[in-house]
């Protein structure tokens, strides 16, 4: 039987002791929501950049730390990728000397940094809005850059050509080797979580010695010329320049709208109706068919107590502006009905419904239905412009600078400091903690796209019923047994349906989270007492 090689064995040990340390500290803190990027700190390039720039873009307070901390991360991936590269080395070539190899690879940390900075700020922006589609935008150009960057370390010179097929297919292993041991990690109770991650350790050290060698011994480059790498690195920066735009175009299907207010309700929902579109949404001020239902208006009301029409941009407000407009509108509705009232809000206009339901409650409501909300959000912060320090202040700067860029290429005209933003940002723990909690006296509900599972850390995250089905973030009404879902709840009959594949599709997301800020740490959040369900992986505690 054939021994193993010593560098082999010395090269899996040392991918598999970070992955193991980082797990030691996650589990020893109770960090449970950061526990599936353990395994990805000896992940070959670029992931294992993208593990180290999502935890510095979170915790860093100021320009001065943030600095230093980017300094650090590019100094450590220099010194262990070029262990790693050293020990990953074939032996049918000839292995330049370390000083060459530590030289090159501190230079490409550097390099890769910065390829990838921006889209680990993406991620972490993902974190904040809890959207799908944030989130793919961030690693859509991982799959890009993979077989680019992993030969750059030995390959010279890296950057032109195409990169060997068999590099390619061993990028993509890498990538379903760092989803399901992300997954594993998380799912593993307690410290067993320290074992799953020097697994997956091990699991690098066999990619970094297959990949180093198909980079080495691949006899002919093609399109030899041809600067493949920054046209792959251009590429990549469309990815999240087109992403905002294309979510514009893309037709929404059947509308919150449509459904309610355009058509009677039966007789057996006795209820007032407030329908909430979600962010973008405008309103013409047509009346809905039935009289007892109305679309809410992000202008308020007319002299008369008509909802004003309105355009996209006055979507683009506080929640708590909202809620106190709604306060208005809900009084006038019940009044006018004399009925309870019933709130129905898709994904902006769900949020600012249960942020009405926590500020200014009012008797006469006691039905909520959420579609689309965001589950989580909240899970970062950046301070407001002005503020010389605070938890993701350089994240901030570079999010306003993207936002800039992509505006100028078509984006939507908004940015990271809109109003609804800073709902989010400065209200986190509520929405982080509270979201999806019952209100007493209320009958809540939520349907959920199966997207949602992949928006937030695994864990609990309900406390409400909750109707489960494949589709995308405001992408369910166009079904019929939604809509018909939807009918039955105001009526009064119990709805809940939860699939079997969403905690997995929550598990296998794990690693691609940046990692959350932990609520107590933050002095700008005013209820940071609020139970953090990073750390209890449940929502809906006491504080």
């Amino acid at each position: 039987m054939r021994r193993p090689r010593p560098r082999l064995l010395a090269l899996c040990a040392l991918a598999a002791v970070p992955p193991a340390i980082e797990a030691v500290l996650l589990v020893h803190f109770g960090f449970v929501a950061a526990e599936g990027l353990s395994s990805q700190v000896t992940a070959v390039w670029p992931y294992d950049s993208y593990h180290d720039l999502r935890w510095l873009y979170v915790y860093h307070d100021s320009w001065p730390e943030f600095l230093v901390g980017l300094l650090l991360l590019i100094v450590f991936r220099g010194l262990l990728t070029t262990g790693l590269v050293a020990l990953a080395w074939p032996a049918e070539a000839a292995r330049p000397g370390l000083r060459w190899l530590l030289g090159r690879n501190l230079a490409l940390s550097a390099v890769v940094t910065v390829l990838v900075s921006p889209w680990a700020l993406i991620s972490v922006a993902a974190s904040v809005v809890a959207l799908s589609w944030v989130l793919l935008a961030s690693l859509l150009p991982m799959f890009l850059l993979a077989p680019f960057l992993q030969r750059a370390a030995v390959v010279e010179p890296w950057w032109r050509g195409l990169p060997p097929i068999a590099l390619v297919g061993w990028s993509l292993l890498n990538f379903v080797v760092i989803t399901v041991a992300g997954a594993l990690c998380w799912s593993v109770p307690g410290w067993w979580t320290v074992p799953v991650a020097a697994l997956a350790g091990i699991a690098n050290g066999l990619l970094w010695e297959r990949t180093v060698h198909v980079a080495v011994l691949t006899p002919r480059v093609r399109w030899a010329r041809v600067p493949a790498t920054p046209i792959a690195v251009l590429l990549a920066l469309a990815v999240p320049l087109a992403i905002p735009p294309l979510v514009q175009i893309v037709p929404t299907g059947v509308t919150i709208e449509q459904v309610v207010l355009g058509q009677r309700l039966p007789a057996d929902v006795r209820h007032a109706v407030i329908v909430l579109a979600g962010h973008s949404s405008a309103y013409d001020g047509t009346p809905p068919v039935d009289p007892n239902v109305e679309h809410f208006s992000y202008r308020g009301l007319a002299g008369d107590g008509r909802p004003l029409p309105y355009q996209p941009g006055d979507t683009v407000r506080s929640l708590e502006s909202g809620a106190a407009l709604l306060e208005t509108q809900v009084d006038r509705l019940h009044r006018r009905t004399g009925r309870p009232v019933a709130l129905i809000g898709e994904s902006e206009g769900a949020m600012l419904a249960r942020t009405y339901l926590a500020q200014r409650p009012h008797a006469a409501v006691d039905t909520l239905v959420m579609f689309s909300p965001l589950i989580n959000a909240g899970r970062a912060y950046y301070p407001p412009p002005g503020t010389p320090h605070g938890w993701g202040l350089v994240t901030g700067w570079q999010l306003r600078a993207l936002f800039g860029v992509v505006d100028v290429f078509g984006g939507t005209g908004t940015g990271p400091d809109e109003p609804f933003i800073r709902s989010l940002l400065d209200n986190a723990p509520f929405y982080r903690n509270q979201l999806m909690c019952p209100v007493p006296g209320v009958r809540m509900m939520a349907f959920l796209p199966t997207t949602t599972a992949t928006e937030a850390p695994p864990g609990d995250y309900t406390g409400i019923p909750v109707f489960q089905t494949p589709g995308v973030h405001g992408g369910l009404l166009g079904r019929s047994l939604v809509q018909d879902r939807l009918i039955h709840f105001l009526a009064g009959v119990p709805e809940s349906r939860k699939r079997q594949e969403y905690p997995l599709l929550q598990q296998l997301g794990a690693g691609w989270q940046a990692p959350p800020l932990a609520i107590r740490i933050n002095p700008a959040w005013n209820d940071r007492r609020q139970p953090d369900p990073s750390f209890t992986g449940r929502v809906c505690q006491p504080a």
